[in-house]
């Protein structure tokens, strides 16, 4: 029988992988804000000060690193003094972008930073420049983190908040080669110029400032950026969705698909690593001591929504083939350690490859929730030197690595792996070699996440249908691990020393 065969050089780091790589993102669109995360402190869901406590429960489980907000598409036309102050007088408006439904700015800039507290996460902030002003985006920074006498400061205080917020992450604009404005390149690096001047460091918080970076594979975007902006920032985003579909029109069913879906999903997961190559080595160009951060904010599987529900609002089931692209994912982002320092998936709650998905009082946890949960090991990790033979996965001709491999040491020496078997059908047999272990004396433990069918996935009256399970399948020899993958799983292994 064939085997895939893994070497790891557990006395050879790579690097460290950024927490934040496991970031997440919350945009006002559909039900992720309101329903998903927020519903009032009125509302009969157990909630503190209007954030149910469900989902922050099961956010503070996997640990979430960074949250961005308000978008996303949205925030080229959020203007944030609507949604600050009593929530009576707060301003409405129309959210143009998300199926044109009311929106009545009860979840603010207060109401955000208390999540993030309640999470311990950082925030990450995207402000407006599609359609907002230098002076108002210059205002929101000093009204977050001003502690001194001024009207921004004093206005916060008006508002209940005594002291400045710590807010490191700041997008200046989103997608403003699209929704954010159609600008080209050229225009954006110098509006980006403008506004990032005024976006200043108050006191002793120190603003992470990160400009908007290309849409999948414009590397011309890329470089200009970097020529003419580079050195004003901290970080550029990078946006690239998984659409298994043909076109943005026909995208394909989250949870209706044969194996030639199931493969050209994983086929075009594993693109993100092209994409991070080809952009980082334009921005060595420009920045070979890597100061500037790359920050794949916007990623994810993008399926057609779920039959009968508002098309603007993007809500999609999650299945086995979403945790897949989750996995992979990461390992991508682990390799790239060096550049990639954050990730956003889009989004947390009931959009898109949703971690959560909530109906009225009820909610569940998707499969991707899951990985999240079995990968949160990874973070702040050092990345392992790995070297991986695998066996091949093939439909119609066409192949891929049937296994995905990703290793890490945390500070305790404890050694976590990381593995995929995207082969829907047969089980991976995999050897893996410790080599540089001080003793072969150590202890094995594992979980795995599978399922009986590709679209399997977990429904509100069975939200445990896909769960992780204790991982048993092994076996060990000096310092040679066999393990048995299921067909269409994810699985980590912990070594411990004894």
């Amino acid at each position: 029988m064939m085997a895939t065969y893994v070497t790891i050089q557990t006395d050879i780091e790579k690097g460290k992988i950024n927490r934040n790589i496991y970031g997440h993102f919350s945009e006002h669109l559909g039900r992720c804000i309101y329903e998903g995360i927020w519903v009032g402190e009125d509302s009969p869901i157990p909630n503190t000060r209007g954030i149910r406590n469900d989902v922050l429960a099961a956010l503070k489980q996997i640990q979430v690193p960074v949250l961005r907000w308000p978008g996303g598409c949205f925030a080229d036309e959020y203007h944030w003094k609507d949604g600050v102050g009593p929530l009576e007088s707060r301003k409405t408006m129309i959210n143009t972008h998300w199926g044109g439904v009311l929106e009545n700015n009860h979840f603010g800039t207060h109401e955000f930073l208390l999540l993030c507290e309640l999470l311990a996460c950082e925030p990450y902030i995207s402000g407006n420049v599609g359609s907002g002003t230098v002076q108002e985006m210059s205002e929101w920074v000093e009204y977050m983190t001003f502690d001194g006498v001024s009207p921004m400061a004093d206005w916060r205080r008006a508002n209940g908040r005594e002291e400045p917020w710590n807010v490191r992450f700041f997008g200046v604009g989103n997608e403003n080669w699209g929704c954010g404005g159609n600008m080209r390149p050229e225009y954006y690096a110098d509006l980006y110029r403008r506004y990032q001047t005024y976006v200043r460091n108050y006191g002793t918080n120190k603003i992470h400032r990160i400009a908007c970076g290309p849409n999948v594979d414009d590397y011309a975007w890329m470089e200009t950026l970097m020529k003419e902006a580079g050195r004003m920032m901290d970080a550029i985003s990078l946006h690239y969705y998984t659409v298994p579909g043909p076109s943005w029109q026909d995208k394909g069913s989250a949870t209706d698909f044969g194996e030639e879906e199931w493969f050209v999903t994983l086929e075009k997961t594993r693109r993100m690593d092209e994409l991070i190559r080809k952009h980082s080595a334009i921005m060595d160009q420009y920045d070979p001591e890597k100061r500037v951060g790359l920050i794949v904010d916007e990623w994810g599987t993008w399926h057609d929504v779920e039959p009968g529900s508002n098309p603007g609002f993007l809500y999609q089931q999650n299945t086995m083939r979403d945790a897949l692209v989750a996995g992979i994912h990461f390992h991508i982002f682990h390799e790239h350690c060096d550049r990639v320092e954050m990730a956003n998936i889009a989004q947390v709650v009931n959009v898109l490859q949703s971690v959560i998905l909530t109906e009225g009082e009820r909610m569940l946890l998707t499969p991707t929730y899951h990985v999240f949960d079995m990968f949160k090991v990874h973070q702040d990790a050092a990345l392992l030197s790995t070297h991986t033979e695998s066996e091949w996965y093939e439909v119609n001709g066409r192949k891929h690595q049937m296994t995905s491999v990703s290793a890490s040491k945390d500070d305790a020496g404890r050694i976590h792996i990381s593995l995929c078997n995207v082969d829907p059908h047969a089980e991976a047999q995999v050897s893996v070699e410790l080599r540089g272990l001080y003793g072969n004396d150590f202890h094995i433990r594992g979980s795995e996440l599978t399922s009986t069918d590709m679209n399997g996935h977990n429904t509100f009256d069975q939200p445990d249908a896909v769960s992780p399970r204790e991982f048993k399948a092994y076996s060990r020899e000096g310092d040679v691990v066999q393990l048995r993958l299921a067909p269409k799983s994810v699985t980590m292994i912990e070594i411990v020393p004894a």
